[in-house]
């Protein structure tokens, strides 16, 4: 019954959402007792701060309320971002982890951490020990950032700006 209810509840709440500016990463119904909890995790480009989360949460809500009928009953709303080992399963998910270390499990082979490039419709373009290389998404079983308490080398960072220029040139 959740998981047909998140699926109901997905339009609507999506839609208030990207009306805010952001996108709907995730959406998760379950029973609480006699209430439902309804988790909606919101991402963007920019990352999202706490004011933001506050806002969105208030346009959820009104969202919500006025579509009562499909949850039907009382409810707790949790709006939240994306914490740091949130696996990375979409284009945008790569893009948003652009100069940040990742542990990536392929689906064949052996596993590597590289610094994310440019990551197009298909693929990320990674620096893996000193080399570009480029990553297809379908390739990846798993993929989640690595925390870092240090800056990136300015080296590293060099290569991967250098590819991107590239990259962008050789699509156009």
């Amino acid at each position: 019954m959740p998981g047909e209810l998140a699926a109901r509840l997905e339009p609507v709440v999506a839609e208030a959402v990207a009306g805010a500016g952001f996108d709907l990463d995730a959406l998760d119904v379950q029973q609480a007792g006699r209430r439902k909890l309804v988790k909606v995790v919101v991402d963007s480009d920019d990352g999202v701060g706490l004011d933001e989360v506050a806002e969105i949460s208030r346009t959820v809500s009104a969202v919500l309320d006025r579509h009562d009928h499909l949850i039907a009953g009382a409810y707790t709303l949790e709006v939240t971002s994306p914490g740091v080992d949130r696996p990375l399963t979409l284009p945008r998910h790569w893009r948003r982890a652009r100069h940040h270390l990742v542990r990536v499990t392929p689906a064949e082979g052996a596993g590597f951490v590289g610094r994310v490039g440019h990551a197009g419709a298909e693929a990320v373009r990674m620096l893996v020990e000193g080399q570009i290389r480029e990553v297809r998404y379908r390739d990846v079983s798993k993929a989640v950032v690595e925390i870092e308490f240090k800056q990136p080398p300015t080296e590293d960072l060099k290569l991967l700006e250098t590819d991107a220029a590239a990259t962008k040139e050789e699509t156009r």
